[in-house]
């Protein structure tokens, strides 16, 4: 990171940091730009790629179609009914 980018983030953040304040972030950004090109200088061209860490298996069921309770039963609970449909209060006038 260089002063002028410093410069320009603190405008676009409004912010107005000290002198030492804007040493400490340079020398956080310094640092993490310093792990960075250490994780690149590693030779990964014999690893498989992947996309989880962890293997992952999805557990599918077979899709049945299936009814498990009639309109009736499902109705029963319900305090009124009007040709198959539940009668609600209404809401809205």
């Amino acid at each position: 990171m260089t002063r002028e980018i410093l410069r320009r983030l603190e405008l676009l953040n409004q912010l107005s940091l000290t002198e030492e304040e804007k040493e400490s972030v340079m020398a956080f950004f310094d640092a993490r730009e310093a792990d960075a090109a250490c994780l690149e200088s590693i030779d990964t061209s014999e690893v498989e790629r992947m996309v989880h860490v962890m293997p992952i298996m999805t557990v599918v069921r077979e899709d049945v179609v299936s009814q498990p309770y009639s309109r009736e039963e499902l109705q029963r609970s319900a305090p009124e009914t009007d040709e198959g449909y539940w009668c609600v209060p209404r809401v809205v006038e």
